[in-house]
């Protein structure tokens, strides 16, 4: 089953045209078989929370699905993308394996509803503003309503106006009062808002050590944003990992699982 096992979640911020998106996905592919580890090609369809009137926001729903079922039915990859508003949860849920509810989003009961009510896995990003604890009950919502799995997201806390920090007790104190696995997002928790002329900002020199960090601290997966040219990407270009760099860092998560597994089959 889906997060059954520690999974990386990994693709671009937002679809763009079909070659690249399959040139990620084939990418992600070989590393899931070559390093034995699940991976889920993520990309949304629809950006509706950027910063600015005139960032881009993707190709909408119809093509997104479009574009999603081709990396689908070319890589193999199950498929994660987020729904913004209630009636694109049907839809979504026709190709999707996961569907995510973005951060900003994380207390709107009735998406939560329906996303739970089409029994598929459902990501919740925690908002930047959650405390762990509170994230229960958008959980319990999308339970009741019938998902299969939900898992939550850390994504960091707001830190002053314009950075974000990641609690590493986040990871145990979720999975204990939630009953839910957490996964890491990695590029997401080092972007700075509103520090790149009015868009978010990033600092991607610590995507490294903060995904050693939060490994280290047991959390149950990892969400990467990735390019092949972060600088060229449409959204969050400050923030994503180069595809290039995805192996080193998978190998050194690896082995920092190995690690944990060991000194912890012990107790």
């Amino acid at each position: 089953m889906i997060l059954d096992d520690f999974t990386l979640i990994s693709g671009p911020c937002v679809l763009e045209d079909n070659d690249l998106n399959i040139e990620i996905g084939n990418q992600l592919a070989i590393f899931s078989s070559t390093l034995n580890i699940p991976i889920v090609f993520k990309a949304s369809f629809d950006k509706a929370n950027r910063s600015l009137p005139g960032s881009p926001r993707g190709p909408g729903l119809k093509k997104g699905i479009r574009l999603l079922e081709n990396v689908k039915n070319e890589t193999g990859l199950p498929i994660l993308t987020d729904i913004h508003k209630v009636e694109q949860a049907e839809a979504i849920a026709e190709i999707a394996d996961i569907i995510q509810i973005p951060a900003f989003l994380c207390r709107q009961t009735d998406l939560l509803i329906a996303a739970g009510r089409t029994g598929k896995v459902v990501n919740i990003k925690k908002g930047q503003w959650m405390s762990p604890d509170d994230m229960c009950g958008a959980v319990e919502k999308i339970k009741s309503a019938g998902a299969s799995l939900v898992a939550v997201t850390e994504r960091g806390s707001f830190f002053g106006y314009g950075d974000l920090v990641v609690d590493m007790r986040s990871f145990q104190r979720m999975r204990t009062v939630c009953a839910t696995p957490v996964i890491f997002d990695g590029t997401h928790s080092l972007q700075r808002p509103g520090q790149s002329h009015g868009s978010s900002g990033g600092n991607p020199e610590f995507i490294f050590p903060l995904v050693r960090a939060a490994v280290a601290a047991g959390c149950d997966g990892l969400f990467l944003e990735t390019h092949p040219n972060p600088d060229q990407a449409p959204s969050d270009s400050t923030s994503m990992l180069p595809l290039d760099n995805m192996k080193d860092l998978l190998d050194e998560v690896l082995a920092i699982r190995s690690i944990f597994t060991y000194t912890h089959s012990g107790l």
